[in-house]
């Protein structure tokens, strides 16, 4: 089927289903334009001055934790946005040797993924922050998603979900860990790297 075919395909079912008029392709654009996150304001002639802002307030935070010995040189820089936003958000503990939180935890996790994919220390706070916030949004959402996942899992590879039904692992896959990281952390890197065909 060429993709010409497969798009009048889609339009077809899309307009029976009641979305008249959907281009896939121009969609799809919009949402990418879109800053779901909430990092950047609409206006893009601020831009510049908000991210001025940020590493400004981003220098404050750090020097504060600094003054008062929470983090120095050698602290590793996902623990470093960990008390920042401890910080920003009202919770920093007394003292930086109290045991982690299970939702620090997590901020740890998905600071280290995102640590992988942005160089830029600010930047890489920023978005951080803004995505656990975005998580924490939907917390209440969570005890839902392995139910999805399984309609889904259903959908891309019913045999997977029926040999795992089947050597009862389905109740044994760590939902709770998965959903609450986004999966960050969950996966050994080197699983999502392609690899070869040789």
């Amino acid at each position: 089927m060429t993709e010409d075919s497969q798009r009048n395909f889609r339009s077809v079912y899309y307009e029976k289903v009641g979305f008249r008029g959907v281009e896939e392709k121009k969609s799809l654009e919009i949402l990418l334009k879109d800053d779901r996150l909430g990092i950047l304001p609409p206006h893009h002639e601020s831009h510049a001055q908000v991210m001025m802002y940020r590493k400004e307030q981003y220098s404050d935070v750090l020097h504060a934790l600094k003054v008062v010995r929470f983090v120095n040189d050698a602290t590793p820089q996902v623990e470093v946005y960990l008390r920042m936003y401890q910080l920003e958000s009202g919770k920093l503990p007394r003292n930086p040797s109290f045991p982690l939180k299970p939702e620090d935890e997590v901020f740890l996790a998905i600071a280290k993924a995102m640590e992988e994919m942005v160089e830029d220390s600010v930047d890489c706070y920023w978005i951080t922050r803004c995505f656990v916030n975005q998580l924490n949004k939907y917390r209440d959402s969570l005890p839902q998603l392995p139910k999805a996942f399984e309609q889904y899992l259903n959908l891309e590879d019913s045999r997977l979900l029926s040999h795992l039904k089947m050597c009862s692992a389905v109740s044994r896959l760590p939902y709770d860990l998965w959903f609450k990281r986004c999966f960050a952390g969950c996966l050994p890197e080197s699983s999502l790297q392609r690899q070869g065909l040789g």
